[in-house]
């Protein structure tokens, strides 16, 4: 079944006739943080891109998803069980998954949901901090069926510092995106409210 459904979205990819920019790094294991998240369409195209750099792409889910019948079908496609309940928090089950691994490309839509209004959660980032792997920052556009990789960033630990350079690449390459405008704008709060608070 898996195989049959990625057959299918690659089909889809390739028919709408989306091109790429940019490059994946040069590494075995890394974060994909993918924005704007305007569609479900998104998975599509992120799955059609991937593929055609070379790498299957991994995502996270609920632990119940993870069962019987669609236990085999959801490992097969690349997800990631994540269990809310366990004491280890999500963050932590995935760094594990990260150690675990030969190879780990996961795509993390940072804005958490379709209906945000363009900031990020921080998740993407914690996860590849306590990995230890980069972030590709990763941007589509609709409007001109263009999906692109980003460079590299390796945490810092500057939380605050390292959005705003995420922000000002993504700004670069879709100044109008407005949603990318608050990303901006929220890169620039917290850098604000840590220099009040030093």
């Amino acid at each position: 079944m898996s195989r049959l459904v990625r057959w299918i979205i690659l089909l889809i990819y390739r028919a709408k006739g989306w091109k790429l920019e940019g490059a994946l790094p040069d590494a075995r294991k890394f974060v994909i943080a993918g924005a704007p998240h305007t569609s479900n369409w998104d998975f599509v195209f992120f799955t059609g891109a991937t593929h055609e750099m070379g790498i299957k792409p991994s995502f996270m889910g609920k632990h119940t998803l993870f069962r019987w019948p669609m236990k085999r079908f959801m490992e097969d496609m690349g997800g990631i069980p994540v269990d809310r309940r366990s004491r280890a928090n999500y963050v932590e089950q995935v760094a594990a998954e990260f150690t675990r691994r030969d190879e780990l490309a996961l795509v993390v839509a940072a804005e958490g949901s379709r209906t945000t209004d363009g900031t990020w959660k921080s998740g993407f980032y914690h996860i590849a901090q306590a990995a230890g792997v980069p972030i590709v920052p990763t941007w589509v556009c609709n409007a001109t069926m263009r999906l692109g990789f980003g460079p590299a960033l390796w945490p810092s630990g500057d939380y605050a510092a390292d959005l705003a350079r995420i922000a000002a690449y993504l700004r670069s390459v879709l100044p109008d995106e407005s949603r990318f405008k608050a990303l901006e704008a929220q890169a620039a709060a917290l850098l604000k409210d840590r220099k009040h608070a030093a």
